[in-house]
């Protein structure tokens, strides 16, 4: 089992962190190609956005892997999975089902880490 926990760990993060560091280094017209939801956004907001999914990314891995701090992998889980329900009526409300589907799976993924690290799987 923590076999599989370490690689969804690892398999979040860096898909949250290449998509914090998009956020936080691409003006938000070139974002919007690929990214339509953030025409509905301020640019500072998805800088916040990409801020908090970069501190999430690294959250997962950094603390267990350290052995330092290793609770607050869990809490970036935690952390993660807020945005994910947070981005669902966003997708919703654009009518952009295959997106609300991505952030369930996402967030039942970042909800069975935060489970498994804070329960079984302690560090």
């Amino acid at each position: 089992m923590n076999i599989l926990l370490w690689t969804l760990q690892i398999v979040l993060a860096v898909a949250f962190g290449i998509s914090g560091l998009m956020k936080l280094t691409q003006h938000k017209e070139q974002l919007a190609d690929q990214m339509g939801w953030v025409d509905d956004f301020s640019p500072t907001t998805v800088q916040l956005i990409g801020a908090l999914e970069l501190l999430g990314a690294v959250g997962l891995v950094l603390p267990a892997a350290t052995g330092t701090l290793a609770w607050l992998t869990p809490l970036a889980a935690l952390g993660l999975l807020a945005l994910m329900l947070l981005a669902i009526p966003v997708h919703l409300r654009r009518h952009e089902a295959s997106m609300v589907a991505v952030n369930v799976v996402v967030a039942l993924v970042a909800a069975f880490i935060a489970w498994q690290r804070l329960g079984p799987h302690a560090f």
